[in-house]
C-alpha cells in the first residue's frame, strides 16, 4: 500500500517558507542599510577639511585659463592644511607675489600648517593674508570673526599683510545655504564683517562665487562699497559679478595650477597689491 504523508508534514512546509521569506527580507533590509550608509557618509568630508573653491569644483566649473588679453594682473595662490608644507621659494620663482592661507573654519578648526604657510610666504617676499572658511550654521558671524582674528586673522600695517578674507561659498557638509534664508545669510555676513572691522580696522575681503551669492543672499549688493571682491570662477574670464560690484579685486581662476592647485589673479600690478596691504 502507498505510504500516506501525514497532514502535519504538509502543513509544516508553508511555515518553513514563511520563515525563510521573513529571514530573507530582514537580510535584504539590513544589506540595503549597510550598503548605502558608508557610501553616503563618504560623500561628506570631515569637518575642518573645507578650503577655498571646494564648492566651485562641484557646482561652478572645473578649470580655467585666463585669456591673454586680460589687463595687467599679478599672480597669487591660496593654500590650506590640505597642501601641507608649501614650497614658497618655488612659487616665488614662478612669479607668485601674493598668497592667502586658511587660518580657521567655524569655531572648531585651526590650520595645523598655518605658521609654515603664513610666515613662509612672508619670508620669501610674498605679500600674504589669511582667510576664514565660514560655517553660518554653527555659530554667529561675530563669534566666528573673533575666532578668526584670535587665530591668525589679524592685520598689521607692515606693507606685506593683506586684510583678512571671508570665504563664503557652498556648504560642503550639508545644505548649500547652511539652512539660512537670503536675509538671514546677509545678516550673518554683516555680523562677521562688522566685527572683523571693529577688531582690525580693516574691511575684510569677500571670497565667493556669483551663482552661490545669487542663490544664498538673493544677490545682495550692499557690501560692494566697502569690501573687496574675490571672485571664484574656473574659466577664461571671471564672468558676471555679484550685485553691487562693478569690478573684482582678485579672481581664483583654477584649482589645478602648478606647485599648489589654487591659483589667482590680482586685478592690477604689484603696486596695487601693496596698496591693498597698506590700506
Amino acid at each position: 500500500m502507498p505510504v500516506r504523508r501525514s497532514s502535519g508534514s504538509r502543513s509544516a512546509r508553508p511555515a518553513v517558507r514563511i520563515r525563510r521569506l521573513t529571514v530573507a527580507g530582514a537580510l535584504l533590509a539590513a544589506c540595503s542599510f549597510l550598503c548605502t550608509t558608508p557610501s553616503s557618509a563618504a560623500t561628506t568630508p570631515a569637518r575642518g577639511s573645507a578650503h577655498m573653491g571646494m564648492g566651485v569644483l562641484a557646482h561652478d566649473g572645473r578649470a580655467g585659463t585666463p585669456t591673454s588679453d586680460q589687463a595687467t594682473q599679478t599672480e597669487g595662490v591660496d593654500v590650506s592644511g590640505y597642501q601641507g608644507n608649501v614650497a614658497w621659494s618655488t612659487l616665488w620663482n614662478s612669479g607668485v607675489r601674493w598668497a592667502y592661507t586658511k587660518a580657521t573654519e567655524g569655531t572648531y578648526y585651526t590650520n595645523p600648517y598655518f605658521a609654515q604657510q603664513y610666515n613662509g610666504s612672508y619670508n620669501v617676499g610674498v605679500i600674504r593674508g589669511s582667510y576664514h572658511f565660514a560655517t553660518p550654521d554653527t555659530t554667529s558671524g561675530a563669534t566666528q570673526a573673533n575666532y578668526f582674528v584670535d587665530h591668525g586673522g589679524g592685520w598689521s600695517r607692515d606693507g606685506k599683510t593683506l586684510p583678512g578674507a571671508l570665504d563664503i561659498e557652498w556648504n560642503p557638509y550639508g545644505a548649500a545655504c547652511y539652512g539660512k534664508s537670503a536675509s538671514g545669510m546677509v545678516s550673518w555676513i554683516a555680523d562677521f564683517l562688522n566685527t572683523y572691522k571693529a577688531r582690525t580696522g580693516r574691511d575684510a575681503v569677500i571670497y565667493t562665487a556669483t551663482s552661490w551669492w545669487t542663490q544664498c543672499t538673493g544677490n545682495y549688493g550692499g557690501f560692494a562699497a566697502d569690501n573687496p571682491l574675490w571672485i571664484a570662477r574656473y574659466a577664461s574670464a571671471p564672468g558676471t559679478l555679484p550685485a553691487g560690484w562693478g569690478y573684482y579685486t582678485m579672481w581664483q581662476y583654477t584649482s589645478s595650477g602648478p606647485t599648489v592647485g589654487d591659483h589667482d589673479k590680482f586685478n592690477g600690478a604689484l603696486d596695487r597689491v601693496q596698496a591693498l596691504a597698506n590700506g
